[in-house]
């Protein structure tokens, strides 16, 4: 299970394949790269279902190095070649999740790590407590406004959910609540507000909601005030380190901001 999103910048690969084609070729492309890992860790010889999984994909696996070589050598919304200093700074090759194939995709794998909402709550109240009203993050402003979109009623429904295969969407059960003058604040509503918004074009694209253009200079201000500003290296790296959520957030992160640079939606579902 995973968040997964897309930088819909329109190339030629779109134009010939379709949003849904590249998605279920990137889907396809990391469920046999973690089958494919998990039995190199284990150092086990791999088994006929792997064998025969791997098999039947064979051309899928094709069809994706050919349109991966075209993005490696042609694509402006290549999250792992394209980002430059006009944007973000590029953070340490160690700190970045860099196993999608389809450069402009990306995913944020569940179940979001405790660990990694107490840094986000951490984050937060730091902020709130430290910056006076009119200098906070615009985003951060408007969840503390009273008619806020991001109640977090939508993370608050996926916490009650445990697959029949005991996986979860976040690992902790209850949201951390904000003090002070956040205090009418939970990670569910932060949650929320990282989701985005429905939709504007009914999910023909196969994605359900998005970031718009207009949305991306905030959005991207917010994520790098939480995850990166004010933050060595060295921290920045321990955190990757001990946490695959916010490495993957440090690439939706560079997403977002490279999204701004193209002045495209940030497709997301």
């Amino acid at each position: 299970m995973s968040l997964e999103y897309a930088i819909e910048y329109h190339c030629q690969v779109r134009r010939n394949q379709g949003e849904a084609s590249i998605r279920m070729l990137a889907r396809t492309s990391a469920l046999i790269s973690r089958v494919v890992s998990e039995t190199i860790e284990q150092a086990r010889i791999p088994s006929d279902e792997t064998v025969n999984f791997t098999t039947r994909y064979a051309g899928d696996l094709e069809k994706i190095e050919e349109v991966s070589s075209f993005c490696q050598n042609h694509c402006p919304a290549g999250l792992d070649m394209s980002l430059t200093s006009a944007a973000k700074p590029r953070l340490p090759r160690q700190t970045a999740e860099s196993h999608e194939p389809l450069f402009c995709l990306g995913r944020i794998r569940y179940p979001i790590e405790s660990r990694f909402e107490h840094f986000v709550a951490d984050r937060f109240q730091l902020i709130y407590d430290n910056s006076p009203p009119d200098e906070l993050p615009q985003l951060m402003r408007v969840l503390l406004d009273s008619e806020s979109p991001f109640d977090g009623e939508v993370t608050k429904e996926l916490r009650r959910i445990t697959t029949s295969d005991g996986l979860r969407f976040y690992e902790r059960r209850l949201p951390i609540t904000m003090v002070r003058t956040a205090s009418r604040l939970t990670t569910d509503n932060i949650f929320d507000l990282f989701a985005g918004f429905r939709s504007s074009d009914d999910g023909k694209t196969g994605y359900q909601r998005e970031l718009p253009p207009f949305t991306l200079p905030d959005y991207s201000d917010l994520l790098d005030s939480i995850l990166t500003r004010d933050l060595g290296v060295e921290e920045i790296v321990r955190l990757s380190e001990n946490s695959s959520t916010y490495t993957q957030f440090l690439r939706f992160g560079r997403a977002v901001s490279l999204a701004e640079m193209l002045n495209v939606r940030l497709l997301l579902d």
